[in-house]
């Protein structure tokens, strides 16, 4: 509970709003006299009458001080801002009822419909239960139909009567199952829509573009205009007139049109002089492949808490630092920003890392499986930007059909599990987590530190419905057989060799991994020549698969006379096809797909 007149910082929090930008929300003070005038003064004529009931062009000196003079008790107020400007403000008032509390919200004109009073309302139910009050009511004029709606929409039980002109809510603020599932719908809808921007801007500008091979601004740029990025791109560099032949610009401010997404590839010391000249330029999501921040220890560490602070109190969303990139295969988009040197195929695997090595590795594993990607994020130092936010994105990507994600850290993981349960219920979500948890984060990570043991992150992974693979290669091997393959209705498993002893070790592995073994045929004759095996072989399948207690088969082989991996994938894909059901192939021995097997 915060004490009398104390202002009680941990209130504060960085909010994702509707839209996607950000503000910052945190409790009123009385420094914050001018700016609540200011906004005053700049709401419209009706704006002011539905929140006062009257018109008022000014507010006097002595409301000024009772709104901005609370005691976080018995009077509290939030505002939230975008850099020094206020753009709503919300309050509550205790009644002579001790449980009992009046609420109240003015939103600035041109940020209405951008989910603020939603916001507000969550954070003042919150610290109104923390003081002991259990119930809102509020005066609303009929004609404010935005206010009631918050209100309405927000999942409480809202009584409701009309008299004298003014209707009278009331409603218990205790969190219910509606409340918690609207809170949890408008916090998706916000994450989902911030990181869709970040993957879809109409411009892009490389600070610290460099006509030098090698540097990263100079991979970065020209990436993103050989990946054939739909939107307009720009290079931002003070020491140069032309870059990839267009005309380089010497500060972000100079670029003629808004620019949505800056990469910033600057010098260490350099970012967050760049991050605030973004803000002043009205940029909206920065990705921050610099790094550095790792390595100067608290310092780094502070750093980039400032850098994120003052990212999101501006409106803006971070990737990074240390950020391999951002990749989005859709046609209309074609956005290459990252550290990859083509762009990849197109498919339906979403993937998500934190290290650049890691990300390097996934990308570079999905090239030599042809395996077809939707969007890649690497959130680096993942100081703002995580894997929630990636799976709240992917959650409504149609383009997206399985999710696979390289994690070194989980900082929330109770938010993780939540939106993981979900996320699987309609697509599968692949997890490969390092051994790295509580004190031993990797350096730079801006998570919080954890005491669960790996067990227990291991039974929460589980819990979340996910699927758990130790290394990047497993990952990328369970991703290829669920992006390419019907997913399985059930746990029984057909395995077929023509190797007696490599079948056993291929069902017994399926029995360690809680499978079942449904049919095991060790005996397939495959050295006859193509012409007689491959419709064999094809036979055995279909048949076994049209049973409708198995549900997936995997095909182990060693070399046989005549025969190619080619054909023989050709073959199994016929089946898995004919069937409905997935077919895995797992040669061994020499693994040209021109040599035979």
């Amino acid at each position: 509970m915060a004490e009398q007149g104390h202002y009680p910082e941990y209130w504060e929090a960085d909010v994702v709003l509707r839209d996607g930008g950000t503000g910052h929300l945190r409790p009123v003070t009385p420094d914050d006299a001018q700016a609540l005038q200011e906004f005053h003064m700049k709401q419209s004529q009706s704006s002011i009458y539905l929140r006062f009931f009257t018109y008022k062009a000014k507010l006097s000196n002595k409301e000024l001080a009772r709104f901005t003079n609370v005691d976080y008790r018995d009077r509290v107020a939030f505002v939230i801002t975008i850099g020094s400007e206020i753009i709503g403000i919300g309050r509550y008032d205790r009644l002579d009822d001790p449980t009992e509390a009046e609420v109240a919200f003015n939103i600035a004109d041109g940020h209405q419909g951008r989910g603020l009073g939603s916001i507000l309302l969550e954070h003042l139910a919150a610290a109104a239960r923390e003081n002991g009050i259990r119930r809102f009511s509020a005066e609303v004029l009929p004609e404010n139909r935005k206010m009631i709606g918050v209100f309405a929409d927000a999942g409480y039980e809202v009584r409701r009567h009309f008299d004298d002109g003014v209707i009278a809510l009331d409603f218990n603020i205790d969190p219910t199952e509606k409340s918690r599932a609207v809170m949890e719908a408008r916090e998706h809808r916000a994450e989902a829509r911030s990181v869709a921007d970040l993957l879809s801007p109409s411009s892009v500008a490389v600070i610290g573009a460099s006509r030098e091979w090698g540097a990263v601004g100079y991979q970065l740029l020209e990436h993103i205009i050989e990946g054939g990025f739909t939107g307009s791109v720009y290079a931002v560099n003070p020491e140069a007139f032309e870059l990839a032949g267009m005309v380089c610009h010497a500060r972000i401010g100079d670029v003629p049109e808004p620019v949505q997404l800056a990469i910033i590839a600057v010098p260490y010391d350099q970012v967050l002089t760049v991050a605030e000249e973004c803000a002043r330029a009205g940029v909206k999501e920065l990705l921050v492949a610099t790094a550095g921040f790792a390595n100067d220890g608290e310092r780094g560490l502070a750093r980039q808490r400032r850098l994120v602070r003052h990212a999101r109190a501006n409106g803006m969303r971070v990737v990074g630092p240390a950020s391999l990139g951002l990749i989005n295969t859709r046609p209309d988009v074609s956005l290459n920003a990252s550290m990859a040197p083509s762009m990849p195929l197109r498919g339906g695997l979403g993937l998500f890392s934190q290290s650049a090595g890691i990300g390097v590795l996934l990308y570079a594993a999905a090239q030599r499986r042809s395996l077809g990607l939707s969007s890649t994020i690497s959130a680096g130092n993942r100081a703002d930007v995580s894997g929630n936010d990636a799976m709240q994105y992917w959650e409504d990507d149609t383009d997206t059909r399985v999710v696979g994600m390289y994690l070194e850290s989980v900082g929330n993981p109770r938010k993780f599990s939540r939106i993981a349960r979900r996320l699987a219920t309609s697509k599968p979500v692949i997890v490969a987590k390092s051994d790295v948890t509580g004190l031993k984060l990797p350096p730079g990570h801006a998570v919080r530190t954890t005491q669960a043991p790996a067990g227990a992150l291991d039974a929460m992974l589980r819990q979340s419905g996910v699927i758990r693979v130790n290394t990047n290669e497993q990952l990328m091997d369970v991703a290829q057989i669920a992006v390419s393959q019907p997913l399985p209705a059930g746990r029984s498993l057909a395995v077929f060799s023509n190797n007696n002893a490599l079948g056993r070790v291929i069902a017994d592995a399926a029995l360690s991994l809680d499978l079942e073994l449904g049919s095991l045929q060790t005996d397939l004759v495959l050295d006859t020549g193509m012409s007689v095996a491959l419709p064999l072989l094809r036979a055995a399948v279909t048949k076994t698969l049209a049973d409708d207690a198995i549900h997936a088969a995997v095909v182990t082989l060693l070399p046989s006379p005549g025969l190619t991996m080619e054909k023989i994938g050709q073959c199994l894909q016929e089946c898995a096809v004919e069937t409905g059901k997935p077919v895995v192939a797992a040669f061994t021995g020499i693994m040209d797909p021109g040599a035979h097997v």
